[in-house]
């Protein structure tokens, strides 16, 4: 649960200060007050409030020079000035230097508290933002390229499309990194302001499905027990991110296609129509047209999807990036860990280099947090990776074949049953069917 947004009253009044603190209080918000500008500062650098509610007319600092310091100091914090009716000019003269609106007083308690209302949804939208950015900041060297490669070509494709609103299908292997690409066309798209819903379709039966993306009404089903907004819904405005779209049953498939061609969904158990506008970005290991040859994916939703394509090539066909990934990943975990460990030996380095990758940069990511819990020493040598050391085909082929003759042997068990055959191994139905994509298991 999020922090209730925190807001400051500065007002030379007590009786206003007082009221008004006790009204936001009552509305949830975390209330702090001034008596005049020099508090309010101070207070702002030690408590950091969201918004400010300045009285422009305030003995020794007026509102005014408190807006200007506090665009000096704290640029991101919103000022809403309050002003009698003879000070409109000045309080106009405030927005033009930074407030984000002004109330005339005497106002009614109502009116204030939908402009709050307004600056506080504002500032959260935009703090989800910069949390974004930072979240694809952190990310991004998961795309970088050296020296060009495959993923400069990549990274064209997602500033070519970002600005546009045209329907993307990101294709790849598992662990490629497809649900950062569809953050960064977010990210980078004139929704970006928006939310990005994301649904992972494959860890999700067909009923789940239907209501995770719908929504639902009270009653619509046992455990219904309040109307719930689904992923298309939230994604108003934003982005949906539907990953793994070629395990969404056909069924299901109809459902999206209708809300992509009327723009309007309806939630399960429900007959009231609910407009929504967003920009749907899909991605999927799976080759559709061969689903669509074999009659598994309906060839008019794969037409709708199927407008722009981006592919992204697997980390063993980009392997001039693996050791700039790798250390990336070591600054990472070692920052995290607490560790001094300043790089790699030429021995790990070239086992890094030589090793195939079946699961991509999060199979990458995952060796090297191991390699750092098992370094002992500043350097990570090739003994920390789990496929190196003597014979180290021999012994990777040796696991691999192992746990395909166990999951073949788990399969046959319960029928070739996906739900059941996953929770007898301890994954997720994702993970096994991209394990049995791996191991040229198919299903009888």
């Amino acid at each position: 649960m999020s922090a209730p947004v925190k807001l400051m009253i500065v007002d030379d009044e007590p009786h206003l200060r007082s009221s008004l603190t006790f009204w936001f209080r009552e509305e949830g918000y975390d209330v702090l007050s001034a008596g005049g500008g020099r508090e309010a500062l101070t207070t702002l650098v030690r408590e950091a409030p969201q918004i400010l509610l300045v009285d422009i007319k305030m003995p020794g600092m007026d509102g005014l020079e408190v807006l200007r310091k506090v665009r000096e100091t704290s640029p991101e914090t919103t000022v809403i000035i309050m002003t009698a009716y003879a000070s409109v000019e000045t309080a106009i003269q405030a927005l033009k230097d930074g407030a984000y609106d002004y109330i005339v007083k005497p106002f009614d308690p109502e009116s204030v508290s939908r402009l709050v209302k307004k600056a506080a949804e504002r500032y959260t939208l935009l703090s989800e933002n910069r949390e974004l950015k930072a979240r694809i900041s952190a990310s991004e060297p998961a795309l970088i390229t050296a020296g060009g490669g495959p993923m400069a070509h990549v990274l064209e494709l997602v500033d070519q499309v970002a600005p546009t609103d045209t329907s993307v299908l990101v294709t790849g292997e598992s662990g490629t990194g497809k649900e950062l690409v569809a953050r960064l066309i977010h990210s980078r798209s004139p929704r970006r302001f928006g939310p990005l819903s994301v649904v992972n379709c494959g860890a999700l039966s067909e009923g789940v499905l239907e209501s995770e993306l719908f929504g639902h009404e009270k009653g619509a089903f046992t455990g219904a027990a309040a109307r719930r907004r689904g992923k298309v819904e939230v994604a108003h405005e934003g982005t949906l991110f539907l990953d793994e779209i070629g395990d969404v049953p056909p069924k299901v498939q109809v459902d999206l296609l209708r809300v992509l061609q009327e723009k309007q969904v309806t939630r399960v158990g429900g007959n009231q129509p609910v407009p929504v506008d967003f920009r749907l970005v899909t991605a999927t290991h799976r080759d559709l047209e061969d689903e669509v040859a074999a009659g598994r994916f309906r060839q008019d939703f794969f037409f709708r999807i199927h407008v722009f394509v981006i592919e992204l090539p697997a980390l063993r066909d980009r392997q001039a990036d693996i050791p700039v990934l790798a250390q990336y990943f070591l600054g990472r975990f070692a920052t995290a860990m607490n560790r001094k460990i300043g790089g790699f030996s030429p021995a790990a380095l070239a086992a890094m280099t030589e090793y195939p990758w079946p699961g991509n940069v999060r199979e990458l990511q995952n060796a090297i947090e191991r390699a750092v819990v098992l370094c002992k020493g500043d350097t990570i040598e090739a003994s920390h990776f789990p496929f190196s050391g003597p014979g180290p085909a021999a012994a990777s082929l040796t696991l691999a074949s192992a746990e395909e003759a166990h999951i073949r042997k788990i399969l046959s068990t319960m029928g070739f049953n996906i739900a059941q055959a996953a929770r007898a191994l301890e994954i997720d139905r994702v993970t096994l069917y991209n394990k049995m994509r791996k191991f040229g298991i198919d299903r009888p």
